[in-house]
């Protein structure tokens, strides 16, 4: 992998904010993973000790309900950074991060980045402007759970995925979810969620073609989520 004042990924995370020096002393202390589709970066409960770059690829972060569910918080892709909040907080990871797909991710021990908080004000900021960002996404998230119908919140999801994550060569979802992750996202059972995108399949708005999922009426799936 290249190193990190060379990487683009920096541009779109706190990194941006740390000079050529600072981003040649992480460059010599990360660590470099390939990270395969359905396994770990961290588990809820674990000791963290620094922060994770992606490179590429997208991941779920998740919580593990006290029945055992395995809860949805949000989807990550590339540019983002992990870790963050329970590495200023010293404590253990309140969630856990599973690839949906192949990743490249590089992670910056503890000791080498928060001596980066006092030596660089700007760099401090955006870690805690990221961190605001994802307190207010888990605000709108609680109010969609509270006063959106399960349909307005799958057509909400349906549009954030492809507006996001963007699409395949031929149209369908670039992100592919299976059913039970897409109900856990909006908050409804599997069967719920399948019988929900029979519904929009019928009706024209998407398009399922196996696993495969195509946005077909954007203005009526908009509608949906009003």
């Amino acid at each position: 992998m290249s190193k990190c004042e060379q990487c683009i990924v920096r541009e779109f995370s706190s990194l941006k904010a740390l000079n050529k020096e600072e981003l040649l002393k992480i460059a010599d202390c990360k660590s470099s993973y390939i990270i395969k589709k359905g396994e770990p970066i961290f588990e809820e409960g674990e000791n963290v000790n620094g922060i994770f770059c992606i490179k590429d690829g997208v991941c779920k972060l998740s919580k593990l309900s006290a029945n055992g569910k395995d809860q949805i918080i949000k989807l990550v892709s590339k540019g983002e950074l992990l870790g963050q909040r329970s590495m200023i907080s010293d404590e253990p990871a309140n969630l856990s991060a599973v690839a949906l797909e192949d990743m490249e991710v590089c992670f910056i021990p503890k000791s080498d980045i928060m001596p980066l908080f006092n030596q660089n004000n700007a760099f401090s900021m955006n870690v805690m402007r990221a961190i605001c960002g994802d307190l207010k996404e888990a605000d709108d998230h609680v109010v969609d759970m509270a006063q959106k119908t399960v349909r307005e919140r799958l057509a909400e999801t349906l549009l954030h995925l492809q507006d996001t994550f963007g699409t395949q060569e031929d149209g369908s979802l670039k992100t592919q979810l299976t059913r039970e992750e897409i109900g856990s996202l909006i908050g409804t059972a599997t069967e719920s969620c399948i019988r929900l995108l029979s519904d929009f399949n019928k009706s024209g708005l998407i398009e399922l073609k196996g696993k495969k999922i195509f946005l077909r009426d954007i203005k009526g799936l908009k509608r949906e989520a009003e």
